[in-house]
């Protein structure tokens, strides 16, 4: 599952093969390798605000993680379970993963950014029986305990009162005799849930391979890591499959420590400072992220870098960026592409002379990626159509939880379909260059309109609404919401911001819609379904109005 040592891309592929075991536990594999060889090898460092930096070791996070998963087992949890966290990048995140792997649980990892609507459809829907989460989270979820029957257990980190289990108490108790379950590969391990165009939210549902999947693609992303002196930082939330899996998980089970930092909006003064003063070597970044760290002037002077390589996914890197850092980074950015249901199965790796300004990449060691049309034929070089993913592979979802139906959906024959539109050319690059659904991609986030709009229209003043995709500089879309209103109700700019808030706080802080335009009536086809093209037209047209108003101001 590790990437061999060789001279080029070409020999690269070549020679790369899949070696998982069949029996693989992500727990086990993260943290007990090196415990049992390097007990004081450091694992995780947490930055503070104050220099007062945090330290775990690989033998501290063994045993922890073995505590957690023993005192789950005590409480009744079983093999198979959904065990939510809601928490922050923080040393009890990745403890109550790895113990949650390590018993045979279904970690649901949920982000602190969600609203009381977002949460209650997850929890429900996956039917978690517990959830780890802080006094933040535990003031967000304690008005749903009452609807979620099947939620037996929290767990909280913090004090909150009343008679939830302690994280720190779970963590004295004695591991006892427990030992990791002995899973196969392909048994149940992690659920995320991934946004869509029709219908709520869907949980793509990843087996323990996952993680033996993801290695080889980070590897090549952070330039043949783990190197001597290896350090990994992402701004990304852990709850997402970009910092988990493009960072978190595989830097540990590479032996590298990772480095976490506490939850806020993202800053790119401290975002530089944070690399400096831990000695970050690579870093997954997001594009959005590295455009507003594009504002800092010279920071090659104004911060002791030590930075190696930057891997960049979950939205267009584009050009401009891609040459800002090599200018002022003096790092060619690896750009890679996946999805939370197949993740890093395109990608740059400049090391082995595979980068282009504009293009995502090449196949990554170990995937067969194609462009094909409607009916699942693989396109000559040139063509444009869908991208695809052949199964099986690795990284590929089991399939999305309790929906076999959009599961098929998600097949054509053997190939996976991304939904993205793409380009492969004759030596094997390719170019991204839409969606051929309604999705939503900002600030590297994937928005599914089905869901705004669902909240949008429980809004007393919405009588209809929609929500599309509207091109922006920095985070290649915003939301952007279109909105019929009530009869009699009078939409004015405090009504604008109203729904914005509504949205805000009932979803999630980054699938609001940012703008708001009330109109009379939605372009609906004959059968009552919106015409999101002309929607999504007239959003394009309105940001290019805006670009050459700025131009001219």
């Amino acid at each position: 599952m590790f990437l061999p040592d060789c001279g080029g891309y070409d020999e690269l592929m070549a020679r790369f093969r899949w070696e998982i075991p069949e029996k693989f536990n992500m727990g086990r594999a993260v943290a007990d390798f090196w415990a049992a060889r390097e007990p004081e090898r450091l694992a995780l460092e947490h930055y503070e605000l104050d220099g007062r930096h945090r330290r775990m070791s690989y033998g501290e996070l063994a045993d922890l993680s073995d505590r957690f998963a023993a005192s789950l087992v005590r409480l009744g949890v079983e093999p198979g379970d959904r065990v939510a966290i809601l928490l922050p990048q923080c040393f009890e995140t990745v403890i109550a993963h790895l113990g949650i792997y390590k018993m045979g649980g279904v970690a649901l990892p949920l982000a602190l950014l969600f609203g009381a609507d977002a949460l209650d459809f997850r929890l429900k829907d996956s039917g978690a029986a517990a959830i780890v989460t802080n006094a933040y989270g535990y003031g967000k979820i304690e008005p749903l305990l009452v609807g979620l029957p099947s939620l037996r257990h929290v767990v909280t980190t913090e004090s909150v009162g009343g008679s939830s289990p302690a994280f720190r108490a779970l963590m004295d108790a004695d591991a006892g005799d427990f030992v990791a379950l002995d899973t196969s590969n392909d048994d149940p391990a992690l659920m995320i849930y991934t946004s869509g165009t029709k219908g709520p939210p869907k949980g793509a549902l990843h087996a323990h391979r996952v993680l033996a999947g993801h290695v080889p693609g980070v590897q090549a992303a952070q330039e043949m890591m783990p190197q001597p002196g290896d350090k990994f930082w992402t701004p990304s939330d852990w709850a997402w499959a970009g910092g988990l899996l493009n960072c978190l998980l595989p830097g540990l089970m590479l032996g590298v420590p990772v480095v976490s930092s506490p939850a806020q909006k993202f800053d790119p003064d401290l975002a530089f400072r944070i690399m400096a003063d831990l000695g970050v070597t690579n870093a997954f970044i997001p594009p959005t992220a590295l455009r507003l760290m594009a504002a800092i002037d010279r920071p090659l002077e104004r911060y002791a870098l030590k930075l190696r390589a930057i891997g960049s996914a979950g939205e267009t890197l584009g050009r401009e960026t891609y040459d800002w850092a090599k200018r002022a980074l003096g790092l060619t950015v690896n750009e890679f592409y996946g999805q939370t249901e197949c993740n890093i199965v395109l990608g740059s790796i400049v090391g082995f002379g595979v980068s282009r300004a504009g293009a995502i990449g090449k196949t990554m060691p170990g995937h067969t990626v194609a462009v094909i049309d409607e009916v699942g034929r693989v396109l000559p070089s040139g063509k444009a159509g869908q991208i695809a993913v052949r199964r099986p592979d690795p990284v590929m979802f089991l399939g999305y939880w309790n929906n076999p139906e959009a599961t098929e959906k998600k097949f054509i024959g053997d190939w996976m379909l991304t939904g993205d539109q793409g380009v492969m050319d004759a030596e094997g690059y390719v170019d991204f260059f839409g969606r051929d659904d309604d999705v939503i991609t900002s600030s590297g986030y994937r928005i599914g309109p089905a869901e705004i709009e669902d909240c949008l229209i429980s809004h007393p003043a919405v009588r209809l609404a929609a929500a599309v995709g509207k091109p922006d500089s920095l985070r290649t879309e915003i939301v952007k919401a279109y909105v019929v209103l009530v009869d009699g109700v009078i939409g004015d700019e405090a009504l604008k911001q109203d729904i914005s808030d509504w949205v805000r706080h009932r979803l999630s802080m980054h699938e609001y819609p940012r703008e708001v335009d009330f109109i009379d009536a939605l372009p609906l086809t004959t059968t009552g379904k919106v015409i999101r093209r002309e929607l999504r037209d007239r959003a394009a047209r309105e940001a290019a109005g805006d670009i050459r108003r700025r131009n001219s101001a």
